[in-house]
């Protein structure tokens, strides 16, 4: 059976926790920063991991992560 083909923008965006878990950096961060509140500013900084329901759709994108 052949490989499958990983989904391109989800390979840049996703990586894998050593649990298995799929964490993602924060949209909505890198312009008109002056529009946004600091504190929005810094509860976009860190990396946050994605929801269950949400790991088995992007899991499936990106079948070799």
């Amino acid at each position: 059976m052949p490989k499958m083909k990983s989904h391109s923008a989800s390979k840049k965006r996703f990586k894998k926790t050593s649990s298995g878990k799929l964490k993602f950096a924060h949209g909505y961060r890198r312009h008109h920063a002056w529009a946004k509140t600091n504190k929005q500013g810094r509860q976009l900084r860190g990396k946050d991991c994605l929801s269950e329901a949400d790991t088995k759709k992007i899991a499936q994108l990106v079948p070799y992560l």
